[in-house]
């Protein structure tokens, strides 16, 4: 049963306005991707590498200033792993979540992810982007392998690397905007991302697992 609520405020303007345009950034990503690889017809193939080039040069650039920021503010101790309480994460998700249980690790301003979403964020952040970046950094400067000595690299193999780690994107967002429609409203996490408040449930347990974040 779901106690009481309130608002706390737990998104910066910086971390929602990064979020939203990396959302439009990587829609744009996927799709002029996927038409590179012959998928549909939309802006023909000429000009979708145009666009997948530049929106690709521009997400990278948008990335560093991320990573930038994090560091600078203390914020990457949001993303610090850890698996206390990562089962009873699961099993909400899983089975609690439609009985209407309690979130067994509410949102906290000092805690913004819960375990589970500590271990996808870090691997999406720290792996699963930066190898989808340097794929296609390197795609992208295939005459220039000569010359910087990656003659041993097969541009065959690289696009099939960097087309798998697009489905795996296109599969974290999936999953993600489902999340999303898993607060006390179906709109409620989207609302937060949007003016940075969030209602969370009244308490001020904090989690020894939360001490990592202060």
């Amino acid at each position: 049963m779901t106690g009481h609520m309130k608002k706390i405020y737990i998104y910066t303007r910086y971390e929602r306005s990064w979020h939203w345009l990396q959302v439009l950034l990587i829609a744009i990503l996927l799709v002029t991707g996927f038409e590179v690889h012959g998928s549909f017809h939309l802006l023909g193939f000429e000009q979708a590498v145009t666009v997948h080039n530049f929106v690709g040069i521009s997400w990278l650039i948008a990335f560093a200033f991320f990573v930038f920021w994090i560091f600078t503010t203390g914020e990457w101790k949001q993303y610090i792993p850890t698996t206390k309480k990562i089962l009873a994460v699961a099993r909400y998700y899983g089975f609690g979540i439609f009985k209407g249980e309690p979130h067994p690790v509410p949102k906290r301003k000092n805690a913004k992810h819960n375990p589970l979403q500590r271990l996808t964020y870090l691997g999406v952040a720290a792996l699963l982007l930066p190898a989808q970046m340097l794929t296609g950094i390197l795609y992208w400067s295939y005459n220039s392998w000569t010359e910087w000595g990656l003659d041993f690299l097969s541009l065959g193999i690289l696009a099939i690397i960097h087309l798998a780690i697009a489905f795996a994107i296109l599969l974290f967002l999936i999953i993600h905007i489902y999340m999303t429609t898993t607060g006390h409203t179906v709109f409620a996490h989207t609302k937060g991302m949007i003016t940075g408040w969030e209602e969370v449930e009244e308490g001020d347990i904090v989690e020894e697992w939360e001490q990592k974040a202060k």
